[in-house]
Order: structure tokens, then C-alpha cells, then sequence
């Protein structure tokens, strides 16, 4: 399998499966928020409310919401397609057809979230396997979510600037424009992450990948601070955007290991009496380096789109302007805090898969003539 050929496969894989886990992906969130609605007055302010509303993921884009001299509330949303499957066939709809308490084709829309008005439940990944829900007792939901909607946004602009660089490069060797500001930034994940990590004879067949995974990170988190149409989407903050790009990683270390990782991991230096506590040990590290990716790339950016959303959420619970003049540059403080967090989290993520990948790639016996042959 040559690089381009594997480049392609693992975009493409990545893409696909991203999308189908956004899809299927019900937000914790989303039902927490559920059961606190329940319990609070209607014309009341909870912040718990709109904060789990923000950061969880939705069958459409909502915008604002407006009142009129009535007190009625008049939403305003961007409608995206939703893709059902389910005992009577496919459904393909616009949101909008089933919002505000509409139905259509037996489903309708609650809390932004696709449900059956014939009590049949959401198909998810887990509990199909599990076999605790029945295939033929389930609708699949493989609509076009907010956060699938944002990361086909960002996958076009990362293609945009980046065909255009490839472009530029063909035909002068001085970046322009853009280029101007991504090169250093390509060369620095060359240099400073991929060859420390893997190694000057092994990097570049890994470089797609890492370079791909910083942007899509980095540009996504970026993308998710800004509070307007089509931006804001919590992507990176969503759990199944993470898990699949842990799992990537994953796979990647898991083909590329060499029989000194293979080693290692079944035959550790140690005393052979203590295989049996070593071994397990080394087997369940293998998967925990990668959940390890994916909550911690998950818990930031949750956490950092709370604190701002909390802090603005102090003016509407105590229902005083004048608190606004400490929260409003409080939240000012933790944006822009937020900016080194973005460019922080898509580093860690990759020095770390850099990491995981140089481990596995590494061979012991042969590295300094290996290295020593490069220069």
C-alpha cells in the first residue's frame, strides 16, 4: 500500500466514520438537559438547559430565539436533512418538517433530537451489539447532524487551503498567501513532533496523517469559539468525533508495530514468573493509550465551551445587568484563554499519537545504524 494510496483511505475512513458515529451519537448531555426541563418552570432561565443544548449535538442548526409581545417563542433554525432507516423502509426530510411539534413519516423532533411517535427507539451502536435492542425494533438514524454538517465545513476548508497551497508549490517553491503562515507551523510538526517521535528514516510515510489530525483538531476548536452561523458547533467536544480519531491512531500503531513491539508486549524483560501480571498489563495499555486520546481531547474542549457559557449564564440567573461587567470580560479572559487551549489540545493529540506510533515503529537492535545511515 503506497502513501497516497493509504493517505486516502484513512481520510476517507475517517470521514465516514465520523459522520455515521454523529449520527448515531445521542448526547448525554441532551437527556440530562431533558430531565431538568422537566422540572423547571416554563418561562424560567436554566442554564444547565441551554449550556447541555450548546454542547450536545442536534437534528438542526439553531440560531436564536425570539419572543413576541404574547410571550410565545419563535425559534429560528437551519434546517438539515434527516436520513432514517427503519421496518417500512428509508425516510429523507428536511428538520424542518418535524420541528415545533410537527410529524412526519411517524418521527418528529424534541430537544433537537430525531424521535418515533410510535415508541420505537433510537438504534445505537453498543446496544446492538449488546443485543439488548433488536434490529428489526429500531429506526437508524444516519441523518446530516449540526456536528456532521461542521465537520464536512472544516473538511472543504482544510481542502481548500491546502489544494491551493499544493497549487502554489508547483508552481514556485516560496509559500504565498495563507502558505505563509502554514508552512512554519508543517515544519515545526515535522521537526519538533514526527522526527523526535518516529524517527528521520520512518516519519514521512506518517506525516499525512499527523498533519491531518493537528489541522482537523486545531481548526475545528478554533471554528467551535466563534458564536455565529456556521460556526459554534462543539465537534471536538464530541465523544464520538474523538473516539474515531483515537481509534485511528490506533490502528495505525496496531498495522504498523514491528516484531520488537510484538515482543515487548508478550515477552516483556522481565522474569518469566512474572508474565502472567505483565502480559494483561501490556494488552490492556494498548487500548488505554488511545482512550486516554480521546478523553482527553474530549474533556477540555467540553470544558472549556461550560466555563464560558457559565459564566455568561450568571447574568440571567441573577437577573442583573450590572453583573455583566464582571462576567462579560471574565468570559472575554477565558475566550481568549481558550485560543492557546486550541492549538494546545490538537498538539498534545498529536505528539502523543507521534508517540504511540514511534513506539511501535521503533527497532531497537538496528536504530543507531538505521539513524547513523540517514545523516
Amino acid at each position: 500500500m503506497n502513501r497516497k494510496f493509504s493517505s486516502l483511505f484513512f481520510a476517507f475512513l475517517f470521514v465516514f466514520i465520523s459522520g455515521l458515529a454523529c449520527a448515531q451519537h445521542e448526547s448525554e448531555g441532551e437527556k440530562s438537559a431533558e430531565k431538568v426541563e422537566n422540572k423547571e418552570a416554563k418561562d424560567g432561565f436554566n442554564a444547565t438547559t441551554m449550556i447541555m443544548e450548546h454542547i450536545g449535538d442536534s437534528n438542526e442548526w439553531h440560531l436564536w430565539t425570539t419572543k413576541d409581545d404574547s410571550g410565545e417563542e419563535h425559534h429560528v433554525s437551519i434546517p438539515l436533512p434527516v436520513i432514517i432507516k427503519d421496518n417500512e423502509g428509508w425516510h429523507t426530510f428536511l428538520s424542518s418538517s418535524i420541528a415545533h411539534g410537527h410529524e412526519h413519516d411517524g418521527y418528529t423532533l424534541e430537544h433537537g433530537q430525531v424521535v418515533s411517535t410510535k415508541g420505537v427507539e433510537k438504534a445505537t451502536l453498543f446496544s446492538i451489539i449488546s443485543g439488548k435492542q433488536k434490529s428489526n425494533e429500531v429506526f437508524f438514524d444516519l441523518s446530516v447532524t449540526k456536528n456532521a454538517a461542521s465537520m464536512f465545513l472544516s473538511v472543504l476548508f482544510m481542502a481548500v487551503v491546502f489544494i491551493g497551497m499544493a497549487r502554489n508549490y508547483k508552481k514556485s517553491q516560496l509559500p504565498k498567501g495563507i502558505g505563509k503562515f502554514m508552512e512554519p507551523v508543517i515544519v515545526f510538526i515535522r521537526d519538533e513532533v514526527a522526527i523526535p517521535n518516529i524517527g528521520s528514516v520512518k516519519y514521512k510515510r506518517y506525516m499525512p496523517y499527523l498533519l491531518t489530525a493537528f489541522f482537523f483538531i486545531w481548526i475545528n476548536n478554533l471554528f467551535g469559539l466563534i458564536p455565529f452561523f456556521p460556526f459554534g458547533a462543539n465537534l471536538t467536544g464530541n465523544i464520538a468525533i474523538t473516539a474515531v480519531l483515537a481509534i485511528i491512531t490506533l490502528l495505525i500503531t496496531l498495522f504498523s508495530a514491528n516484531k520488537d513491539y510484538w515482543k515487548h508486549i508478550f515477552m516483556p524483560p522481565v522474569p518469566i514468573l512474572l508474565y502472567p501480571i505483565m502480559v494483561p498489563i501490556e494488552i490492556i495499555g494498548i487500548f488505554t493509550k488511545p482512550f486516554a486520546l480521546m478523553m482527553r481531547l474530549f474533556a477540555n474542549v467540553t470544558a472549556g465551551h461550560i466555563m464560558i457559557l457559565a459564566i455568561v449564564s450568571l447574568i440571567f440567573i441573577f437577573k442583573t445587568p450590572l453583573l455583566g461587567f464582571a462576567s462579560v470580560p471574565l468570559a472575554l479572559f477565558v475566550s481568549v484563554l481558550e485560543l492557546l487551549v486550541a492549538a494546545l489540545q490538537a498538539y498534545i493529540f498529536t505528539v502523543l499519537s507521534a508517540l504511540f506510533i514511534g513506539i511501535a515503529v521503533a527497532e531497537h537492535e538496528h536504530e543507531h545504524g538505521h539513524e547513523e545511515h540517514a545523516h
